[in-house]
């Protein structure tokens, strides 16, 4: 156990890849096994690594979470900005234009009302529970919109810690709401065909949200949802810190 811990502290970043695919593959597990795959993987490991943050912080009094302590110190670079931001440019390599353009103006549209109306949700349920400055709104009425562009949106205008926390929360419960009644409402939203399914990729959001809703209704159009929804991230990013934000301060002072 001695060589283990030695060799992950002077390995900390590979440590930290081999922690989170330990997490990944339980969650995966949890999700096939308790919830036959309505409830995707990646929801479920956010969760358990907001558990383990949280448990991190009351070991160490620290402000970092897991990160605080030594063993998993690596989990601190591996969920900084840079690593973060990598992952959003490779989720934006995968996209495939030319198939995107196949959900037309009306993709267009949906990718633009799901980042404006979760936003807008997102910004008065916070006003409505005490956060009523711009950058505590805009923070998590991001992470209304993806529990990527909370965090992101957050780092890029001064949120605290605290804040980010809830914004990524929120995006959590979206997702798993996502995964869980979109089954529900196939029939009635019309999810049976490759254009739909871009459309409501666009209007949900949340990659793993949208794939796992699909993957219950219809598998063969997961690509199709997952590959509208995959914009999301990026135009959240784009929108959240800077639109977004100056029209909520515009509008809260």
């Amino acid at each position: 156990m001695e060589m283990i811990e030695h060799a992950i502290r002077e390995n900390s970043l590979v440590g930290a890849f081999a922690f989170v695919g330990l997490i990944m593959w339980i969650s995966v597990h949890l999700s096939r096994k308790l919830t036959f795959g309505r409830v995707h993987g990646s929801a479920i490991a956010i969760v358990i690594g907001l558990a383990l943050a949280y448990w991190g912080g009351i070991q160490t009094g620290g402000s970092k979470g897991l990160a605080d302590l030594k063993l998993f110190a690596g989990i601190g670079l591996m969920g900084g900005a840079m690593m973060r931001d990598f992952a959003i440019v490779a989720t934006a390599f995968e996209v495939q234009v030319d198939e995107a353009k196949k959900a037309g103006l009306v993709g267009v549209m949906a990718l633009l009302l799901g980042t404006i109306i979760p936003f807008i949700v997102g910004a008065s349920v916070a006003w409505s529970m005490g956060y009523t400055d711009a950058v505590a709104m805009t923070t998590i009425g991001a992470g209304a919109v993806t529990y990527i562009v909370g965090p992101v949106t957050g780092a890029a205008i001064g949120a605290s810690s605290d804040l980010m926390a809830l914004a990524i929360a929120t995006g959590l419960i979206k997702a798993i709401m996502v995964m869980v009644f979109t089954p529900v409402a196939a029939r009635f939203m019309g999810l049976d065909n490759p254009r739909s399914a871009m459309v409501f990729g666009g209007l949900a959001g949340t990659v793993s949200g949208v794939s796992a809703g699909l993957a219950a209704t219809d598998r063969r159009l997961v690509p199709y949802g997952a590959l509208v929804a995959t914009f999301h991230t990026g135009l959240g990013c784009l929108m959240g810190p800077s639109v977004l934000f100056l029209a909520t301060k515009a509008i809260v002072g």
